[in-house]
This record gives C-alpha cells, sequence and structure tokens, in this order.
C-alpha cells in the first residue's frame, strides 16, 4: 500500500433522526456501511447534524485520523453549514429526502425502502473513497478593483456602490460626460409616492458623488481596448481619446454599456425624416430641455406646440420582425412623463397618447391617472401612416375601442421607438466572417475583411479569447444572462452584464440591476482570491485537471467550455483557465478517453456509484432505474417532492450530476452493462429559454447523448431504456409521476436482456 492510501481513513456516519430510526433498519445500515462499504469506523447517531453529532465527526477528524467521510442522513443540499469539513472529503447519502419522505410508510412497502437506503449507503461509501480533498486553485488573483464599462446610470449605479461596500472602481465612459441617455432627460419619471409628476434626473447629483469618492476612478472620452486575463487577474487597457493608453489591474467586470435607440429613420410611413416635427422620445426631451418648463416649440417653425400625439411602440412588438419584436419597458412611462411636460406648462394643449396595451412598470396606474387627471387622453389605437397636412400633421389610425379608422391632427408627433443594446458584435456573425476572410476568393475575401473590421469596432471589451472579443448575446443582441435563474451572470466568469444592456428596463430597474451586478463582481473577486468558483458554485475548491498522457488532442473539451475557461497549450494539449472555470464538468462528459476529472467529481466517483447499487436479478421483479439529476433543478425539485411527501418508485437510484453537459457516456454503459432495466436523464430546459446554470451544458448533453441509441442498439436494447427529460426546479408535483410513469413503462417491456452478465 501507498504512502498516500496509508494516510486515508475512510468513516460512515449513519443518522436515525428525523424519522430515519422509526423507518430503517439502522443497524443495517451500518452493517452495510461495514462490510460492503468496507469503512474503516461506522458510527451511528441520533441526531448528526446536532452540535453533539458534528462534534463527534469533528473528534474523529481530529483525534481519529478521518480524511473521507460518508455522512447518511438528509440531502446533500440541506445542513451544508454543519456538515462543512474543510479538510475531509465529504459524500452525502441521502435517507431523508431521497428515501423515506418519497416512500410510503406501510408494511408492504418497508422491504423496498430498507433496500433503497442501503443502496444510497453503498453509494455514498464509494463516491467518498473515489474523492479527493480539493486543494483549491493555485492560480488564485488578487485584484479586487472592479472595471465598470459605461457610465450611464447603470455604470454610476455599480460603481457608487461597490465603492460604498468598500471596493476601488475603474469607471470608464466613451463620451466625454457620465451620465447617459438619463442625462439627456429634462426630467424622469417619478420613483416614489405620490408617483404624481415627473422628478429630477438624479444624474447631477450621481455624478458629484462619483467625483467626491476617492474609491472611483473615472476615464472619459475612453474606451476598453484589450482585456486579457482571469477572475481576480484581469489587465484591462485603457484608451483615451488623444491615444494614450494606461493598463489597469482588476478582479471583476460590470459591462454597463447601455443602449442606443431604434433608428427612427427606419420607420418612413410615421413621417420621421419626412417632417422635422416627427421625434423621438431623445428628441422632445432635447425640446423640453431647451424650453425648461415653459412652452415647449416646434421644430419645424419655433411656434408653440398647440397640440401633440405621441405613438407608443413605434418599431417595438413587431410580428413581422422587420423592426423590434421586443417592448422595450420604459417608454410607456416616458410617454405619460413627456405628455405631463406640456400640460404643466400649458394645460390647453391638445395631448394624445395613442397605444395598444399600457404598460407602466413600478409605479401602477398612479401616474396614468396623474396624467388623466391634468387631461392627457388616452386612447387605444394602432397608427398607420403620419403625413404632413396643411401647417401640421395628419395621424391615421385605427381606434381599436370602436374598431374604425380615424385620424388626428397634431402640432408635433413624437416616436415612442425603444432601445437597442450596446452590447458588441454579435460572435456567431463576427466567427463566420473570419472564416469567409480566409477564402481563396479574393472578392469575398475582401469583403469579409471589411465586415470583420465593421464587427470588431463594435466590441466593447475587446477580450483575448479564444472564443471572442465579447459577450455572447441572445438573438436580440441582449447579453446572455437568465433572468430568473442567474441575472448579471454572462458566459465569461466574472464578467457580468448590468441595466438595459442585460435586457430591456426602465430606470429603476437598471439601478436594482446595477446594484445587484456589483454584488455579484464583489463575490467573485472574493472568490478569486481564495481560488474558488463562482457562481452557481460559488466556493467550490475544486478545478478541472487532465491526465495528458491519455489524451488525444481531439479539442472536444476546448469547443465544449461554455465559459472559454480552457486554451491551449504549444503542443495542442488541453491548457485549463482555472479561475474563469465554473466547475460545471462539462469539458469531462465531452472528453472520450475520460483524462479530465476534478477532484471531488470524477468519471470515478459516479462510475463508483453506479457500481455500487445492489442489481437484482430478472426473477426477482425489481427492476432497477438509475437517475442522473442536475444539481441545480431536477435533484432540487425531487428534494422537494420528498418534502412534500410525493411518492415514487422504489427501484430509482438517483445520483446527482453537477449539469448533464458533465455526463460521460462511460457511466451509461457501464449502467446497461450491469443489468440497469433504464436510465432517466434529468437536465435543464435548454434552447432560447434555457433554464441551464451553465447556459450551454444542458445543450451540450443532450447532443452528445442523442447519440447514445447507436450504444443501444450495439447492445441489443430498445432505445426506451435511456429516457431524457427535462425538468424545472418547480416540477415538484409532475416529476413523481414523471418517474412512476417510466417505471411502468420499463416494468411492461420487461426485465433488460443484460441481467446477469
Amino acid at each position: 500500500m501507498s504512502a498516500t492510501m496509508a494516510e486515508k481513513k475512510h468513516a460512515a456516519y449513519i443518522c436515525s433522526g428525523c424519522e430515519l430510526g422509526a423507518r430503517l433498519d439502522v443497524a443495517t445500515l451500518v452493517k452495510t456501511a461495514t462490510k460492503e462499504g468496507k469503512m474503516q469506523l461506522v458510527r451511528e447517531h441520533a441526531f448528526l447534524c446536532s452540535a453533539e453529532g458534528v462534534a463527534m465527526i469533528q473528534n474523529d477528524i481530529d483525534n481519529e485520523g478521518v480524511t473521507h467521510a460518508a455522512i447518511c442522513a438528509c440531502s446533500r443540499r440541506a445542513k451544508t453549514e454543519a456538515f462543512n469539513f474543510s479538510t475531509t472529503a465529504i459524500s452525502r447519502g441521502n435517507l431523508r429526502e431521497g428515501v423515506i419522505w418519497v416512500r410510503p410508510d406501510t408494511e408492504e412497502a418497508r422491504e423496498t425502502t430498507q433496500e433503497m437506503a442501503e443502496d444510497y449507503v453503498r453509494m455514498a461509501c464509494a463516491e467518498v473513497k473515489a474523492m479527493t480533498v480539493p486543494s483549491g486553485n493555485p492560480n488564485v488573483g488578487g485584484s479586487k478593483t472592479l472595471l465598470v464599462v459605461g457610465g450611464g446610470v447603470s455604470g454610476m449605479t455599480s460603481a457608487l456602490e461597490a465603492a460604498k461596500a468598500g471596493y476601488k472602481v475603474v469607471l470608464v465612459e466613451k463620451t466625454g460626460a457620465l451620465g447617459g441617455w438619463a442625462a439627456q432627460n429634462y426630467k424622469r419619471v417619478p420613483t416614489r409616492e405620490p408617483f404624481k409628476d415627473p422628478e429630477d434626473t438624479g444624474v447631477a447629483d450621481m455624478v458629484s458623488r462619483i467625483a467626491a469618492d476617492a474609491n472611483i476612478t473615472v476615464y472619459l472620452n475612453a474606451t476598453v481596448t484589450k482585456t486579457a486575463g482571469a477572475p481576480g487577474r484581469f489587465k484591462a487597457d485603457i484608451t483615451v481619446e488623444s491615444g494614450s493608453t494606461v493598463t489597469e489591474d482588476v478582479g471583476a467586470i460590470i459591462q454597463a454599456s447601455g443602449f442606443t435607440l431604434y433608428d427612427a429613420n427606419k420607420l418612413p410611413h410615421l413621417g420621421y425624416g419626412a417632417s422635422p416635427d416627427v421625434v423621438d422620445q431623445a428628441g422632445l426631451e432635447a425640446l423640453a430641455k431647451a424650453a425648461n418648463g415653459g412652452a415647449i416649440k416646434r421644430p419645424s417653425d419655433g411656434k408653440e406646440v398647440k397640440s401633440v400625439v405621441f405613438v407608443q411602440c413605434a418599431g417595438q412588438r413587431d410580428a413581422s420582425g422587420e423592426h423590434l419584436e421586443y417592448c422595450s419597458g420604459y417608454c410607456c412611462n416616458v410617454s405619460v412623463k413627456q405628455a405631463m411636460y406640456f400640460k404643466d406648462a400649458n394645460p390647453d394643449v391638445d395631448t394624445v397618447v395613442l397605444y395598444t396595451d399600457l404598460r407602466l412598470p413600478g409605479n401602477g396606474e398612479d401616474f396614468y391617472r396623474s396624467a388623466q387627471n391634468k387631461g392627457v387622453i388616452f386612447s387605444k389605437g394602432v397608427v398607420s401612416t403620419v403625413a404632413a397636412s396643411g401647417n401640421g400633421l395628419t395621424v391615421n389610425f385605427k381606434d381599436l375601442i370602436l374598431n374604425e379608422d380615424t385620424q388626428a391632427q397634431a402640432d408635433l408627433v413624437v416616436l415612442a421607438t425603444g432601445s437597442v443594446p450596446t452590447s458588441g458584435p454579435d460572435l456567431d456573425a463576427l466567427n463566420a466572417a473570419v472564416v469567409a476572410s480566409e477564402s481563396k476568393d479574393a472578392d469575398i475575401k475582401a469583403e469579409a475583411d471589411l465586415q470583420v473590421e465593421k464587427l470588431r469596432a463594435k466590441s466593447v471589451l475587446n477580450l483575448s479569447y479564444r472564443q471572442g472579443p465579447d459577450i455572447p448575446h441572445f438573438k436580440h443582441g441582449f447579453n446572455d444572462s437568465h433572468f430568473i435563474c442567474f441575472p448579471y451572470e454572462t458566459r465569461r466568469t466574472a464578467i457580468y452584464a448590468a441595466g438595459p444592456v442585460r435586457r430591456p428596463m426602465d430606470m429603476v430597474q437598471a439601478r436594482e440591476d446595477a446594484t445587484g451586478a456589483a454584488m455579484k463582481a464583489i463575490q467573485a473577486v472574493e472568490n478569486a482570491g481564495l481560488g474558488k468558483a463562482a457562481h452557481p458554485r460559488a466556493g467550490d475548491l475544486s478545478f478541472p485537471t487532465a491526465r495528458l498522457e491519455g489524451c488525444t488532442q481531439c479539442k472536444r473539451c476546448t469547443v465544449e467550455c461554455p465559459f472559454g475557461a480552457i486554451d491551449e497549450d504549444e503542443k495542442r494539449f488541453p491548457l485549463f483557465n482555472e479561475s474563469r472555470c465554473r466547475r460545471c464538468g462539462t469539458c469531462m462528459g465531452a472528453c472520450p478517453v475520460r483524462v479530465i476529472s476534478f477532484e471531488n467529481y470524477s468519471v470515478n466517483t459516479v462510475g463508483a456509484q453506479v457500481k455500487a447499487i445492489n442489481v437484482p436479478d430478472e426473477f426477482e421483479n425489481k427492476p432497477r432505474i438509475l437517475i442522473l439529476a442536475c444539481e441545480n433543478d431536477a435533484y432540487p425539485a425531487l428534494d422537494m417532492a420528498g418534502m412534500n411527501r410525493h411518492d415514487y418508485s422504489a427501484f430509482v437510484r438517483v445520483i446527482p450530476v453537477r449539469c448533464l453537459g458533465s455526463v460521460n457516456t462511460i457511466w451509461i454503459t457501464d449502467a446497461l452493462n450491469s443489468g440497469f432495466d433504464g436510465i432517466m436523464l434529468m437536465g435543464c430546459k435548454h434552447g432560447e429559454q434555457y433554464q441551464c446554470h451553465f447556459v450551454k451544458g444542458s445543450e451540450l448533453g443532450r447532443y452528445r447523448l442523442s447519440k447514445v441509441g447507436d450504444t443501444l442498439k450495439g447492445m441489443g436494447l430498445e432505445p426506451e431504456r435511456v429516457f431524457d427529460t427535462e425538468v424545472a426546479i418547480t416540477d415538484i408535483v409532475t416529476l413523481p409521476q414523471r418517474i412512476n410513469d417510466y417505471a411502468a413503462q420499463l416494468e411492461a417491456m420487461g426485465p433488460s436482456p443484460m441481467k446477469g452478465f
């Protein structure tokens, strides 16, 4: 035995609390851990999570030399603080949520419930033996300065909130002044009760606070021309208008580059460009600032506006695909505010807002009612054309209440055109252009070179990543982050998106968003300094390594990593950037020769659990179904099903995986060869409305697993033996039913022909 093996001591701890002692034969579980789990030390305790139980485990670690502990009690998602022993490898056997809470408390069910529990004890023992205590990322980053790109309301808020928390901030703004679009407003939508009148923008106050804060360094007329490195150790080249460049060391980045207004020149049917008296909302703000509370003058002749029509959803919510398909989120409130500009200056101004749906987030109907009380007319209608007519404009529209075509006369028309995120180039388009630029056809190459140059000029961050210079986008150009599961997160670790570059939003939402992004960036720099992972496995000390002597240089890991954490060295072997890694294990699932692993999660840790499960022969009429469940959605849903006492089949054995993308097909092959009757793969929803915490993990995993049919065919097995299902964390009721339905389907099919081999 090697010295390393001799130093290991494996222990198992069996809890009898939370009804476990009443529902299970705990003495038999102790014997299972001792004889079949081959644990050197096995203890039972009435409440392992109690101070006394935790002290017992700690005492064994300190005085008995325990290095690996299998804690067989509740779910690994429960009592994480109590069972946090940093120097010890820990596995969890889920006897509570995963066994007794999903089985009926009847005499008939007792035998199969006990068998479930014994399997989970074996699995926990097998898993911990294959684990190593994570040593932590050696390539830690020490910078705790945040880089904020964009000096609008979102960027200024992130900077102020981070500085308030004691962190240094570098704030980069491409124009000559802070404030963004908000600084161009005359007033803003009210943010507090009684939501009655427009209020000061607050920009001047924010700018003065930034100027007075020693923690914030501001670069104006500046852009980020290169960003290299990793969390905790980014180097950002900031180039100012004069051409000089300074390099800042930063730990995390917030992209708050905001938006531009949708080009109203694309709306000639609404009169924009044909008449100077048709303006967009920014144009109206300029007129209001010039008036400074007085009568607003129309651009064409400088005369006071006596009638104004606001056209909502101008080029927005367009089902044809010609214009913006989405609602920009703030335009209705802005039109109500701007209508008040006219009424507050002169109550006799004829002011009409034409809308299809009036959306006023944040202030209920109070602001809308206030506008009505001031005499603003709201009419439900769809505008077809705006045309010059005599000394004014004619707005032709369909009145949706009366269901008839009609028109309105106006001195001024204001178009609510919406916003387009300033998020950098579309990486797919850029990659396609780069490929085309390598063409041998001179004309194709020349055109592609121009396209590459044009797209790169749009870059916001200029990242030195093999995956491209900016953050990947959704189809409408917003930075890729999930508004429910992980707002602010992007596919580049420690780089966060905030404000309307992330999704359509108003100013209040942008400030909330920017505060959240600042908090996530702070968490990222703190974790990076400790060698720990960022969201969603925040605090994880493990990181991937590769046994290079077995590597075939297939590049699957480098291509499939969703986060740009793997490059290639000079010999074309994978080179891991541990600080960028999210610990999803997608690289491990991608590796065909299984040379990639984590200390506490590997092909062996899961494979050992599969092999530890007792598979009855075909005559016992007790099928075995293996469930590989995503730890972020499916496994919590299973836990909550247990908490709600929703029964499911006693023949399933659940192994949580970090992501469906981490599933290596060898686990499926081994399980089928061992005689498992079926395998359920539970991953997050993927596609445009994805819920995968690792963005592309479930999609990549499903793509790989879609090819498992060839393996089944070669083994002489039905394709239904492997079943993939999308699971949301809310599927608490439906998931147990899916399990039971699949168990019934397998029972009808009969036992696997691989049993007994």
